[in-house]
């Protein structure tokens, strides 16, 4: 009998070429990018770092144009200096002249007050000068809305009456959270950018998602088939869920106010991070696959009535504390803050995903401002063992987990029990980790961004929300943002800056016999 050969390296390596090979296997077409707010904090911090990035790397095509839009007032120059400024201080890489070079000449500026729509007739003029393309119908073009959210219905308004969306030019728009201020806001503003633009054209953007981890977490789930079949309300006993900031609300304070943590954070960022996790295996990895499965997550979550948001949700308030050994002021003593604020910084929760595979498993979730370090982690804590094997000071093990470190560090580890060396049975807990940093030589060369605008280039609307999604999403949270405002808060401030929050977010979890994770 012929003796099979098992020996499968041949096919594996024929295998991971053709999985390998399409990776950066692209090609974006020449552009232009319309900034709205231009020389705002976000384009100064975010986007325009990302664009050197990109064109650094050369991922961008050789023809494109940046313009900048909005106030004050300044020049093409001016504008490639501000440029400057914000890449030399922001970018997590060391400049360089040659390539800031070759990026500046691509950069333009046109000054101009956002809320005037007769301003959209010189932007008309200007694209007309800037915009790449051999026919008007191949001219593409991106807009920014970097603005403040008052401002982008205007905005949306003003290029919609001037025919810029569906014009002469292929256009797609990038929306900035927060999406609204509640369900039926968000409904009113989707039906305003639905005026000008189609739902393909329009690319909702959540920096969280351009996170590699957080991108990681559906490649881990299902490309692993280990963790598949114990992924579920069997073998998994709670989820938890942080997302701490060590910083104040900063400059953000008139912001804030409107706010608050839980439309900041928690509407977005934590839902998304949650859908992540819960959701159901998509039939394949098209946008809107994977966005299906996200939406019957969001529609899953147990709604919220005021007992089960008085009972199992807390709020928070950081007051003067100490961080790094540094005094900080209270929230209520930050610029552009109310003195007698009852804005909450901070929020602990207990939801439920009522499906079949998460049935009765607990979703801890925490976000909050001046906590003692700036973290984001996706906690898994399995089940304990259904039996006490190792005698009486063995009763309780630390159960195994598996966790997705987000920031500062990217990372996932597995804890593990062993047996600690000696001739007793000695529990010892240690983990297997995965640090992108260590294995990939990253070295925090990318900011979030990086990936969602390549995507929003190639038209690739996978790691972009979906109205329905976000209509989804402010269902979860209304009644919670509801109930607090239409009461009274603890007294507030009720946490000092430096702490982990209220006490009542330790009662949450010690109610269940669990605590928070702590490092």
């Amino acid at each position: 009998m012929e003796q099979k050969n098992h020996d499968h390296s041949v096919v594996d390596s024929k295998f991971l070429k053709a999985c390998d090979a399409p990776l950066d296997d692209f090609n974006i077409e020449p552009f232009t990018m319309v900034i709205f707010g231009g020389r705002g904090d976000l384009s100064r911090r975010k986007i325009l770092p990302t664009l050197y990035h990109l064109c650094q790397d050369g991922k961008l095509p050789e023809e494109f144009s940046i313009l900048g839009f909005g106030l004050p007032e300044t020049t093409d120059e001016g504008y490639r200096e501000f440029s400057r400024e914000a890449i030399e201080e922001f970018s997590p890489r060391s400049f360089n002249e040659n390539d800031w070079d070759k990026f500046s000449r691509h950069l333009f500026y046109l000054s101009a007050d956002l809320t005037r729509g007769s301003e959209c007739e010189r932007l008309c003029h200007r694209l007309d000068e800037l915009a790449v393309g051999s026919e008007p119908e191949r001219r593409a073009i991106i807009f920014y809305l970097a603005v403040p959210p008052k401002l982008a219905p205007v905005i949306v308004e003003n290029i919609t009456q001037y025919n810029l969306c569906k014009g002469e030019f292929r256009t797609k728009v990038i929306v900035e959270k927060p999406f609204g201020r509640d369900r039926p806001s968000a409904i009113k503003l989707n039906q305003l950018i639905l005026k000008g633009f189609d739902e393909e054209q329009i690319y909702r953007i959540d920096h969280y998602l351009g996170k590699e981890t957080v991108q990681n977490i559906i490649f881990f789930r299902f490309a692993n088939s280990i963790f598949e079949p114990l992924w579920n309300r069997r073998y998994i006993d709670h989820v938890q869920i942080t997302v701490a900031e060590d910083l104040g609300v900063e400059h953000r304070g008139a912001f804030y106010e409107q706010a608050g943590v839980v439309r900041d954070i928690v509407q977005n960022h934590m839902m998304q991070l949650v859908a992540l996790v819960a959701m159901e295996p998509p039939v394949g990895f098209e946008a809107d696959l994977i966005r299906d499965e996200k939406v019957k997550v969001f529609r899953t979550i147990r709604p919220l009535d005021e007992t089960h948001i008085d009972k199992f949700t807390v709020r928070g308030q950081y007051g003067p504390g100490r961080m790094q050994d540094k005094e900080v002021p209270g929230y209520r003593e930050e610029k552009n803050v109310a003195v007698d604020s009852k804005t909450p910084t901070f929020i602990a929760a207990k939801l439920y995903v009522d499906n079949w595979r998460w049935a009765g498993v607990p979703f801890y979730v925490r976000a909050g401002k001046r906590l003692p370090k700036r973290i984001t982690e996706i906690c898994v804590q399995f089940k304990q063992p259904p039996l006490k094997l190792f005698g009486r000071p063995c009763d309780v093990l630390e159960p195994n987990l598996l966790a997705f470190g987000v920031q500062p560090q990217e990372e996932i580890y597995l804890r593990l029990t062993v047996k600690h060396p000696g001739m007793g049975n000695q529990p010892y807990m240690v983990n297997m980790d995965f640090n992108y940093d260590k294995t990939f030589d990253i070295k925090k060369s990318y900011l979030a961004y990086y990936r969602l605008l390549i995507d929003c280039m190639k038209g690739d609307l996978t790691l972009f929300a979906r109205q329905d999604g976000v209509e989804a999403m402010w269902s979860v949270i209304d009644p919670i943002t509801e109930r607090w405002e239409n009461t009274d808060p603890p007294d507030f401030p009720n946490y000092a800056a430096g702490t982990w929050g209220p006490k009542a977010a330790d009662d949450l979890m010690a109610g269940d016999n669990y605590q928070w994770r702590t490092w």
